[in-house]
């Protein structure tokens, strides 16, 4: 597969897991919503490494936001930063039952809401970089 075809597969994935990520929410399966938003930027920075690396397009096998940004050299301010960080939570708290239990009381219907418009803003700024050559 080529990097604009890989590319492409990723940001399909990431749109799906959007679309289910919205599901969830509005079933109040708001850590689940919220373990779905985070593949939603994962695959999304996954199609921006593809985008840029033409010979050797497959990312690295991370669910850490913050690594992919740098492996694709991403320059984040500090809100960014931080904020990838949160959402890299998401993936072991929904995920793990060990942290699932306290992760499900503090994905209240604020919190939720607060953390989907975080995911969303972030998946405009990486969509916009997909589109821009």
């Amino acid at each position: 597969m080529n990097n604009i075809d890989l590319m492409n597969y990723w940001i399909e994935s990431a749109d799906e897991d959007y679309n289910v990520m919205k599901v969830l929410y509005n079933n109040k399966k708001n850590s689940y919503c919220l373990f779905f938003g985070h593949l939603v930027i994962e695959k999304l920075l996954k199609a921006l490494y593809a985008k840029n690396n033409k010979n050797a397009p497959y990312a690295p096998k991370s669910h850490d936001l913050l690594y992919l940004t740098e492996r694709i050299g991403l320059n984040l301010t500090d809100s960014q930063e931080k904020l990838l960080n949160i959402i890299t939570r998401f993936n072991m708290s929904a995920r793990y039952d060990d942290y699932k239990k306290e992760f499900q009381e503090k994905c209240t219907e604020e919190y939720t809401l607060e953390q989907i418009q975080n995911i969303e803003g972030v998946r405009l700024w990486l969509k916009n970089l997909l589109t821009i050559d």
